[in-house]
């Protein structure tokens, strides 16, 4: 039929998803929107917003909530960090920024905020926070260490420079995340690659672990420490030893090759070390074990 023909294509182009105007616009009528539910041809998601049929994607929900909430709303928050790449993709509520207007969900954290224009986007299609603006309200909902890496991973992808975090805190003076996104961004500590090895390899004879190989070549590679029975191996990194985008490209190929020919890499940041040593431990001691 043409009118669901035409539905379909705008569900293409977000993510599965469509609202109630999309449907009137392809000529479809009330009863024969009921009648298409009836058959799970559309799939009630909120109020006005449907999934069309088996169109789900990993970025169906998002998309949905944003829609959800009418023009000129943005993902945010937790959600907007997944989007962007900052935190991986967990089960929890989606939040959405609206600005000027007063929006009600029972299924979305709506949130009512004042947004300079600078920080309102669209990424992959869904229109979102800017990612210093993403950082800043996570700083509100997320405990202090995910914050801290969430920061650390926003600033290896290039995303957000000190400036930009900087400019949020001057944009929303009272903004109730601005004291820990500034612990997230204090200055890092002044440990060289080969410090940071020096204290994990004290770290690691202080705990009583087997003793791993260091600047060992495998498949081609120099890893930083190497338990070879096991196959485990413990690299050192961090913002500060990734210089460019490229950098932190080369590490994720590395692993990726590495883990194909069975190794295990676990990476300890220079804030583990300084902030968690007992963590890295525990993490290493785990991996030892298994």
């Amino acid at each position: 039929m043409r009118g669901d023909s035409a539905v379909v294509a705008v569900a293409a182009a977000q993510h599965g998803v469509v609202t109630a105007s999309h449907l009137r616009a392809a000529g479809l009528s009330r009863d024969a929107v009921a009648h298409r539910v009836a058959r799970g041809w559309l799939r009630r998601l909120h109020r006005g917003v449907y999934l069309v049929g088996p169109l789900e994607v990993a970025l169906s929900r998002p998309m949905a909530a944003v829609l959800a909430c009418g023009s000129g709303a943005l993902l945010s928050h937790a959600p907007a960090a997944v989007l962007w790449g900052f935190r991986p993709p967990r089960e929890e509520p989606m939040h959405v920024t609206v600005v000027g207007r007063d929006v009600r969900s029972r299924t979305i954290n709506v949130h009512r905020s004042h947004l300079d224009p600078r920080d309102a986007t669209r990424h992959q299609g869904i229109p979102v926070t800017s990612p210093a603006r993403t950082l800043l309200d996570l700083a509100t909902t997320t405990p202090q260490r995910a914050l801290d890496r969430a920061t650390e991973e926003a600033q290896v992808q290039r995303r957000v420079t000190p400036h930009s975090l900087n400019e949020q805190f001057s944009r929303y003076p009272r903004h109730r995340g601005t004291a820990a996104l500034k612990q997230a961004i204090r200055t890092d500590p002044s440990l060289t690659r080969s410090e940071a090895e020096r204290r994990l390899l004290g770290l690691i004879r202080a705990a009583r672990l087997p003793a791993p190989e260091a600047n060992r070549r495998v498949n081609g590679y120099e890893v930083d420490f190497l338990w070879r029975e096991p196959g485990l191996i413990a690299e050192v990194d961090g913002y500060a030893f990734h210089s460019s985008r490229s950098s932190f490209e080369r590490d994720r190929r590395k692993d990726q090759d590495l883990g194909a020919k069975g190794y295990r890499v676990i990476r300890v940041t220079w804030r583990q070390l300084t902030d968690g040593p007992e963590a890295v431990i525990a993490t290493l001691a785990a991996a030892l074990a298994a």
